[in-house]
């Protein structure tokens, strides 16, 4: 089953929504209802059986196959196209970050993993932009990315930071493979999952190490007037934004202060930091490239046919310590993915 997944999660704007400005509630209130339309709509056509994309005849095997439309501002997807593959780029600079951001998807998932697009078959690449207006969010809607252009108030354009591009078509990946149930703790692992290869897409495109990453979802996505520097934090769950206005970042960075809610799918968008927190602590302790050994591990459970559907933690856990051993032995990178699990607080079988 495909789902409809969003960067910004619904606690952060069901809090902007509660603004005494209307410049910043409106836009948030607006945002939420599009998303809950969009949500069931994504739920009916899933039932009723609308095919997702499927690779073009004519596509070339480990070429990547984009579409860029413009919405222009209304609510009509795909919209008016405005950029295909092997175009020159144009004068909207959103168009070409969009165009950039899957590629560089494309690529890392190519290069690092030797998989064929998000569905390892060569998937064409599509994407909206100027979505609606003011709208404060992007998505993964099963067969497609849209963003938003922000309200300019809270957030910018949401084509800015690579890692937001990443993460929504990370969630195809999810999608094609283990299809991790998007409630409580297999949603948010599949949150994770997406968050952790968002960032793995950014320092790729940055050929960063694993040390000189800043390990932030959205950096550059939050407009001067917030105070805080992202929408989560990898290296430090809790710390992204601490704002009078967005309120303070919920994440949990270990199963000590694991959040029990029923909003949000039960947590998935907060209780990510956990596992999240995980990647950052195997990755940073085996240095050099993240994508290699440690989103390796990852990418191997992920894929791997044994991840079910409603893993918990320790299951996917578990799972990426068998991994580890399977690819490196009983070396430094089993230890670091171990000690890994066990400073968040997550029990391995």
């Amino acid at each position: 089953m495909t789902v409809f997944c969003t960067i910004v999660p619904p606690h952060v704007l069901d809090k902007l929504a509660q603004a005494d400005d209307p410049a910043l509630a409106g836009p948030a209130r607006r945002t939420l209802q599009r998303d809950a339309y969009e949500r069931t709509q994504r739920r009916l056509t899933t039932v009723i059986g609308a095919p997702t994309a499927a690779p073009l005849a004519s596509a070339e095997p480990g070429k990547p196959h984009r579409t860029i439309h413009d919405a222009q501002h209304r609510t009509d997807l795909p919209g008016k196209k405005v950029r295909g593959e092997g175009d020159a780029p144009g004068k909207d600079a959103t168009v070409n970050r969009a165009y950039a951001g899957l590629g560089a998807t494309f690529e890392l998932f190519l290069t690092a993993y030797a998989r064929d697009s998000i569905d390892g078959n060569g998937l064409p690449l599509n994407a909206t932009v100027h979505y609606d207006r003011d709208y404060n969010n992007a998505f993964w809607n099963g067969e497609q990315m849209v963003f938003g252009d922000g309200d300019g108030e809270i957030f910018l354009d949401f084509t800015i930071p690579i890692d937001v591009i990443g993460h929504e078509l990370a969630h195809g990946v999810t999608q094609y493979t283990a299809n991790l149930t998007y409630f409580g703790q297999p949603g948010a692992l599949n949150e994770s999952v997406s968050d952790v290869f968002g960032a793995l897409i950014k320092q790729y495109t940055l050929g960063q190490t694993a040390a000189e990453a800043d390990w932030l979802i959205g950096a550059g996505l939050l407009a001067p007037r917030v105070t805080g520097k992202a929408l989560r934090s990898m290296k430090e769950p809790g710390t992204a934004y601490d704002d009078d206005v967005l309120g303070k970042d919920p994440q949990p960075a270990t199963m000590d202060d694991y959040v029990r809610t029923g909003r949000d799918n039960g947590g998935v968008h907060i209780n990510s930091g956990i596992p999240n927190h995980a990647f950052y602590l195997a990755a940073t302790a085996l240095g050099g490239h993240a994508w290699e050994r440690a989103g390796q591990v990852w990418y191997d459970v992920l894929t791997g046919g044994e991840l079910k559907q409603d893993a918990l933690f320790t299951d996917f856990a578990t799972l990426t310590v068998k991994a580890a051993r399977a690819r490196y032995g009983d070396g430094e990178e089993l230890d670091a993915v171990s000690k890994a699990w066990e400073q968040v607080g997550v029990r391995t079988l």
